[in-house]
């Protein structure tokens, strides 16, 4: 794949998310997709994916806003750089309690290309800093 295509396929990646197309969303991705949750575990199959964004989806409200996608010469790996704004709906397990708290997150991703589809994904961001923002610290 070129890298641009890639570059595309990224940017396509961020665009179906804030548009809340998860079927636009999750048809990017290879059936035998490898998710690396941040600070958690890795989960594989596109199956497993689609129950992570209802998960999501039911806790928090996000919007990825200042996308800078970087791509490898020949197009088969990516990263991209974004920051997060969010709202926190319901209670996710394990973590703070839920009052609608905003919070705005740097974050980043890696990505493996096969096939002109997304083959891994591995999400990063500073958990220790949204906590903070969603417990009401500075």
């Amino acid at each position: 794949m070129s890298t641009a295509a890639t570059s595309q396929l990224v940017e396509t990646y961020y665009q179906t998310f804030n548009a809340g197309d998860r079927e636009a969303f999750l048809a990017l991705l290879t059936e035998d997709v490898i998710h690396g949750i941040n600070q958690g575990e890795e989960q594989r199959g596109r199956g497993l994916f689609r129950v992570f964004l209802a998960r999501m989806d039911h806790c928090y409200r996000e919007e990825i806003r200042d996308v800078v996608v970087m791509v490898n010469h020949d197009g088969s790996r990516a990263a991209a750089e974004f920051m997060v704004h969010g709202t926190y709906l319901n209670t996710d397990e394990g973590l703070p309690e839920a009052r609608g708290q905003r919070y705005i997150l740097p974050a980043g991703a890696f990505f493996t290309i096969r096939d002109g589809k997304i083959a891994r994904i591995c999400n990063y961001y500073n958990l220790p800093d949204w906590t903070r923002q969603v417990s009401g610290g500075v």
